[in-house]
């Protein structure tokens, strides 16, 4: 029950952020918010405050910002969002994935300031791999592998896992000089692919046992952040990428419920060892999953922030609006066929937990 409980918090939480954004830049760009809702459904309590409309609405599930003329065939008035400026319009819309983006970061702060930076140094090399036999060092710092740079550990868990069985070229920096050498991973009995060198040995990536841990400055605090808040940002862009061009298996894609079970097991599994470890892992999956909302709302889908960005860069590069009847086709379209995708998700969440 508190899984359940924590879950709906959390992306109640991402949401309303979301909405936030959307509204703060609507009222500074002069246009009517009519109503902030927290939660959907039928109302269950409100506040008229100044112009706006605060509500309660019945399903604890996320909100909503209802901004005058938002629906270009209904009112037009000179605080419609229809009337104003196409730069003002874009702030708007975009504010709400940028919230998310922040959220996240403010989120990771949190957990690195309580915790440590881990840096993608050398601290460990296994006698006979490949690492050790190209001359690698303790105390080399990795900074590219295959031209990519290299911030966080989690950088180098990705490009590995792209990589793995093939030949890497690997950049360090040793003694302020930069070093670069080829490698091949070599398999294990269990077909993982092994390098040998932390913090690169757990299946084949790395071991957080066996990584370099420094206590974190307040300025290597926020640029660690930053570095891992752009990580999830990119990661998220890549998984959606897969997706969207039918590359991506089953296991990889979660919906609602699979979110709610990946919050539950988060916090279930923190919760063995301490109230502190357990808020540590919401906070995580919180930054995980907010950087996420922000990325897909920036993705040009019909009925979704992006796609609404879509047409407002054009009607900005045109220098005239997209005809509102086509547009508004064009988003409802968009709308069945994300619904139709939601119900497969859904479909595809219950088989996993169900079925396996």
């Amino acid at each position: 029950m508190m899984s359940i409980i924590i879950s709906i918090i959390v992306l109640s939480v991402i949401v309303i952020i979301h909405e936030f954004g959307h509204f703060i830049v609507a009222k500074k760009g002069g246009i009517l918010v009519e109503e902030f809702a927290v939660g959907m459904g039928p109302m269950i309590a409100s506040k008229q405050i100044g112009e706006t409309l605060y509500s309660l609405r019945a399903l604890p599930i996320g909100g909503f910002c209802r901004m005058m003329g938002e629906d270009t065939t209904g009112e037009v008035a000179e605080r419609s969002f229809s009337e104003k400026s196409v730069w003002i319009r874009i702030a708007v819309v975009f504010a709400g994935p940028f919230m998310n983006f922040i959220l996240a970061l403010l989120l990771v702060i949190c957990i690195v300031s309580t915790t440590a930076v881990v840096t993608p140094e050398i601290t460990a090399l296994s006698e006979g791999y490949p690492a050790q036999q190209a001359g690698l060092q303790i105390g080399d710092v990795i900074t590219k592998i295959n031209d990519k740079n290299i911030y966080i550990y989690d950088d180098l868990q990705m490009i590995m896992t792209e990589n793995r069985g093939q030949a890497i070229e690997l950049e360090v920096r040793r003694d302020n000089k930069k070093i670069t050498t080829t490698i091949l991973p070599k398999a294990d009995e269990t077909g993982r692919y092994l390098i040998g060198f932390s913090p690169l040995i757990k299946q084949g990536i790395f071991s957080k046992e066996q990584t370099n841990y420094q206590k974190a400055s307040i300025w290597d605090t926020i640029s660690y952040s930053f570095d891992t808040m752009v990580f999830y940002i990119r990661y998220t862009a890549m998984g959606l990428a897969k997706v969207f061009t039918f590359h991506a298996s089953r296991e990889e894609i979660s919906g609602p419920i699979g979110i709610f079970q990946i919050v539950g097991d988060s916090y279930e599994a923190g919760i063995k060892y301490s109230i502190g470890a357990a808020i540590q892992n919401i906070l995580y999956i919180g930054a995980v999953l907010s950087a996420n909302l922000g990325v897909l709302n920036l993705f040009p889908i019909p009925a979704m922030d992006g796609g609404r960005l879509l047409f407002l860069l054009l009607e900005a590069i045109r220098r005239k609006p997209v005809n509102p009847e086509m547009e508004g086709k064009v988003h409802f379209a968009g709308f069945v066929c994300l619904m139709l995708f939601m119900a497969f998700i859904m479909y595809n969440d219950i088989t996993k937990i169900f079925v396996g």
